[in-house]
């Protein structure tokens, strides 16, 4: 499978090593032979047709910070447009940053790769958070495959468990902690009864809140997420404007003092019912759902399996590779299933 790369930083950086130490084992096993024609990062482009050499690309953007710099294959300045255009491959991972404000230019990537006819793996959740259900519509015209397991839980796969593991079953509702940072913070300040601005200055200190905080703290991500999550899942039709969002900047030492002396505690938890909500939420301690730390966990309500809950990290570099990894070999599975057919 020839594959594009476009966004190269923690997660983009952490496929390709992947596929450079499991190559063995992805061709013994799965019989998938990756091969990376082109990779885009924020200065340029390198690209080879017959593959570009990992190892070397790793330590290229190590060095020079841009894969742009490569001696004979490195075009400074190519936009991922251009090399989408442009370049022969089978399938475009889209790893840029997420934007939930006009969802570029991850949606001009994804919307272009599936004109053209591509497969689109993307960790994205912007485009998807805006417009899903005109990008499902796109790949479907197209026949091409939209594939978006690492924008929910990361590594953990909650959009497989759903869509696979209960297939066949009636998924009623779902609720869940969506977000890694603001989970963290809100364990620290029940377990150390401390402020939310402390708490946040931990989690910027340790790498897990940015320093504008705010898709975090304010429930941005969380529903960006559940949008996913609602189309994708219980086949609805919605876009982030749907979502009411409350973040957990007013959740205060007092409250949760208050909650537990019910045995309780207060999460942000996103939950689909009727409707899409995001807001800090006091649930038990003995709720599956009550995990801390930057864990995140969803709970499915379907009508014959009942309650049952998936619980992991939601986020890293390694995770959210993986979970491309696992969307790249279902395509290659489906394009299989599809030449016997």
């Amino acid at each position: 499978m020839r594959i594009i790369l476009i966004g190269y930083g923690v997660v983009g950086q952490s496929l390709t090593q992947i596929f450079t130490q499991r190559r063995a084992e992805l061709i013994k096993n799965y019989g998938f032979h990756p091969r990376v024609v082109a990779i885009v990062d924020r200065r340029g482009a390198a690209v080879n047709p017959k593959g570009l050499n990992l190892e070397k690309t790793l330590s290229l953007k190590a060095e020079r910070n841009t894969v742009a710099a490569h001696h004979e294959r490195g075009h400074p300045g190519m936009s991922a447009l251009n090399v989408i255009e442009n370049v022969d491959a089978e399938t475009i991972v889209e790893a840029t940053p997420t934007n939930i404000k006009d969802g570029e230019p991850g949606l001009s990537h994804i919307k272009t790769a599936l004109k053209t006819g591509k497969h689109v793996v993307t960790t994205n959740k912007g485009p998807l958070a805006l417009a899903l259900p005109v990008l499902t519509e796109l790949a479907n015209y197209n026949k091409a495959y939209l594939k978006f397991s690492g924008t929910v839980g990361g590594g953990t796969p909650v959009l497989d468990l759903a869509k696979r593991c209960l297939m066949g079953d009636r998924i009623l509702s779902i609720r869940g902690i969506l977000n890694g940072t603001t989970n963290y913070i809100l364990t620290e300040m029940d377990g150390r009864h401390i402020t939310f601005e402390e708490a946040l200055n931990n989690a910027q200190k340790l790498g897990y809140a940015e320093a504008n905080p705010s898709m975090d703290v304010d429930g941005l991500d969380a529903a960006c997420k559940l949008v996913i999550m609602a189309n994708w899942i219980m086949n609805k039709r919605v876009t982030l404007k749907d979502v009411s969002i409350q973040g957990i900047r007013n959740v205060t030492l007092q409250a949760l003092k208050e909650a537990a002396k019910r045995d309780c505690t207060i999460k942000l938890i996103g939950s689909i019912n009727e409707k899409l909500k995001v807001a800090p939420t006091e649930i038990s301690k003995q709720d599956p759902l009550c995990v801390g730390g930057v864990l995140n966990a969803v709970t499915f309500v379907s009508e014959f399996a009942g309650e049952e809950t998936i619980v992991g990290r939601g986020a890293g570099g390694m995770e959210t590779a993986s979970a491309i990894l696992r969307d790249l070999l279902d395509i290659k599975q489906n394009l299989a299933t599809r030449l016997m057919s």
